[in-house]
């Protein structure tokens, strides 16, 4: 049995990766969101999950989700404080495995026209470098996803991996094909341990993406 929490469970990624999730019935799923109970009924008898109504910012809601979990999924990467707490409170509970939504930019690795595009539409970088600098230096066995603009795209699962220190060139990516990464490395914890990985659609190295 793996024991999965998914912080930010009510995200536009998560909507998708929680029924890949349930495909595995050895899958132990907690969906940790403000007003769970009211916003993910459609889940509240389903006996493989488990709903919480928490606070990323309420250390006591961290514990009560974290304590006793597997992997930790973290639905966005981008503020300092619910970085800081939730490492906090996974080497507190001695938990290892976070998986973390987070932006590309951070490294200033967005390269061409695209990086100029994208610099001009995220303006200052200065917090999120610092919320992705908390996840780098936590000493966790993380796995931190650097995604390019996400969009939705039915049965569209394609996405490649950029290691980090190779330039983003990729426009896009889908929410679904996220979903499956996320889905892959839940299946597989040894994947990207210890990595910010850029994450992009194959053969969209464009100028900005295609629905801008």
């Amino acid at each position: 049995m793996k024991k999965i929490i998914l912080l930010g469970a009510t995200s536009n990624i998560s909507k998708y990766l929680i029924p890949m999730l349930l495909k595995k019935s050895d899958n132990q799923i907690t969906l940790f969101a403000r007003r769970a109970e009211q916003r993910l009924t459609e889940y509240k008898e389903n006996p493989q999950i488990t709903l919480i109504d928490g606070d990323w910012n309420n250390l006591s809601d961290l514990r009560k989700g974290i304590k006793d979990q597997d992997i930790v999924y973290m639905a966005t990467g981008h503020f300092i404080e619910a970085n800081q707490n939730v490492v906090k409170v996974m080497k507190e509970e001695n938990v290892k495995r976070l998986i973390v939504a987070g932006g590309l930019g951070i490294y200033d690795e967005v390269a061409g026209k695209f990086g100029k595009w994208n610099a001009r539409m995220m303006g200052d970088y200065a917090n999120i470098k610092k919320a992705a600098a908390i996840i780098d230096n936590s000493d966790l066995d993380y796995t931190f996803l650097r995604m390019t603009w996400l969009y939705n795209q039915d049965n569209n699962y394609s996405y490649e991996i950029v290691p980090q220190g190779q330039p983003m060139k990729g426009t896009q990516i889908t929410r679904q094909a996220v979903a499956k990464l996320i889905s892959d490395i839940i299946a597989k914890p040894d994947l990207y341990r210890s990595e910010s990985i850029g994450v992009v659609e194959p053969n969209t190295e464009w100028d900005k993406p295609s629905f801008y």
